[in-house]
């Protein structure tokens, strides 16, 4: 999919929504399989002025539940089979979009602010009950614009292929439309290497963000997942400086990050840039992650992959009485690996807004045969307090993936 049939089919999309009652200031819950729906719902609900909240159909129906009354969501986008599992007081809007071919197309051009809020997330409630994070188009924007932690750019590709439930989403589908990049949605709702390592190969994958354990998996039993990817990010849990090791002697050429932060910060809040050792490293890493740039822009999302002018308003609360930030923030990773060089970050190329006349994000469903462009991304499994281990496995077989041009 194109970067303009997707912004054509999230104005249609969004009028119908707006016709419906939702607008700024309002919540909207998307529960879509990940595919080419999903991320016009997403574009379109932030058209509309409101914010979204993603809730995971591998989500059992009384925890979906619980998050759509905590968002306190005002309208429910989903499909047929899906709007079954979750009925409520909200608007449900299952209609397939390409049904609404009669509605314009063009921009909506609703103003917005920095301030303005464009997404809900949850925690992973492992103190408790999980807590919402209100997050404003400053906090999303800033996230992936003006960093120093990875690359950005028409010419990456990133894979999303974690829940999009969780914090990870950003930096894997923002992180890529923000850009003009490519984003390659996976089919279902957890992490499958297998398919992780033959989507990386089909469409030149330039960018993984991994779970520790992920990592650490992939490592061992598929490191030809990395044979095209320039930057790879491990976090959530302690890295292990030997699978860091194993993987730079297959792959020399590849950039290695640990990352770690909490689900308020929206990815990344420290990150340590790991150079190829000359020897293999010690078993008791000590060198801990550095501070990534701290966000700084001011800037908002009024339409599809295109940053508003800069604002002044101010920051934006990060509580409400159903979405709270006091959840105890988890500690850091305290096992960095330790390079032989200095960590060296690298440098963040200049965020570039597309056009929907020349790069536009297209969703198409295919077998995974042949290189496509993709505007969708990955998010990553919940972040643990200890490392784990364990194969990391899907309950039920993939189907095809979702690929935007």
């Amino acid at each position: 999919m194109t970067y303009a049939e997707l912004n054509s089919t999230a104005n249609r999309w969004a009028r119908h929504l707006h016709g419906l009652g939702l607008a700024r200031g309002g919540m909207a819950g998307v529960l879509l399989e990940r595919g080419a729906d999903f991320a016009a719902a997403v574009i379109a609900v932030t058209k509309t002025g409101a914010g979204y909240t993603l809730l995971d159909p591998d989500f059992p129906d009384e925890r979906l539940r619980s998050a759509a009354q905590d968002a306190g969501i005002t309208h429910l986008i989903t499909d047929a089979a899906l709007s079954e599992r979750l009925g409520g007081p909200w608007v449900t809007v299952a209609e397939d979009p390409t049904r609404l071919t009669a509605l314009r197309d063009d921009d909506l051009g609703f103003s917005l602010t920095g301030a303005d809020v464009a997404c809900l997330m949850f925690t992973s409630g492992s103190t408790g009950r999980p807590k919402g994070i209100l997050s404003s188009h400053r906090n999303l924007v800033s996230t992936v614009t003006a960093q120093n932690y990875g690359t950005f750019g028409p010419d990456e590709v990133f894979l999303q292929c974690s829940p999009v439930s969780w914090d990870a989403f950003s930096l894997e589908f923002w992180g890529a439309l923000l850009h003009g990049a490519t984003t390659v949605l996976q089919p279902g709702q957890k992490p499958e290497p297998a398919l992780i390592t033959e989507l990386a190969h089909q469409h030149n994958v330039t960018m993984l963000q991994l779970s520790a354990s992920l990592f650490n998996y992939l490592t061992d039993e598929h490191p030809q997942a990395f044979t095209t990817v320039t930057t790879t990010y491990t976090g959530g849990e302690a890295a292990s400086p030997t699978h860091i090791h194993k993987l730079h002697q297959h792959h020399p050429h590849l950039t290695i990050t640990n990352g770690y932060g909490p689900a308020e910060s929206m990815g990344f809040t420290t990150t340590h840039t790991i150079n190829p050792p000359t020897n293999p490293p010690p078993p008791s890493p000590s060198a801990p992650p550095s501070p990534t740039k701290p966000p700084t822009s001011s800037t908002t999302t009024s339409s599809c992959a295109h940053p508003a002018p800069p604002d002044t308003s101010t920051s934006p609360a990060t509580a409400s009485p159903t979405a709270t930030t006091d959840d105890p923030t988890p500690p850091p990773p305290t096992s960095s690996p330790t390079p032989t060089d200095p960590p060296a970050p690298t440098s963040t190329a200049p965020a570039t807004s597309p056009t929907s006349t020349t790069t536009a994000t297209s969703t198409t469903t295919a077998e995974p045969t042949t290189k496509s462009k993709s505007a969708a991304s990955a998010s990553n499994p919940a972040k643990s307090r200890t490392p784990s281990s364990p194969t990391p496995t899907s309950p039920k077989p993939p189907s095809p993936p979702t690929t935007t041009n």
